[in-house]
């Protein structure tokens, strides 16, 4: 899944899907500051919520430090996560 992050937002949200270059991604903003891995530690909280899993079932594979980030997520299968995203607004 890839995933869109603005971090120190006013609120914790998946603010709906947007498209680029290499397709759809998810866009999603945290209260969280992005220092020390406080952002996307926000991020897993979130979409692990979202997905009603626990948050180590959820991991950044790429975009640690950049805004553009890759989750995976254990046990979602890659028709869950394009169901997922697919409901969401597109923005």
């Amino acid at each position: 899944m890839r995933v869109r992050l603005t971090p120190g937002a006013a609120s914790d949200r998946i603010d709906g899907r947007a498209r680029d270059d290499k397709g759809v991604l998810l866009k999603a903003r945290v209260r969280a500051a992005p220092e020390d891995g406080k952002a996307n530690a926000a991020l897993i909280a979130l979409i692990a919520k979202a997905f009603g899993v626990a948050k180590s079932k959820v991991s950044v594979t790429r975009g640690h430090t950049a805004r553009l980030k890759t989750l995976e997520i254990e046990g979602a299968s890659d028709a869950e996560v394009a169901t997922f995203t697919a409901h969401q607004k597109e923005t």
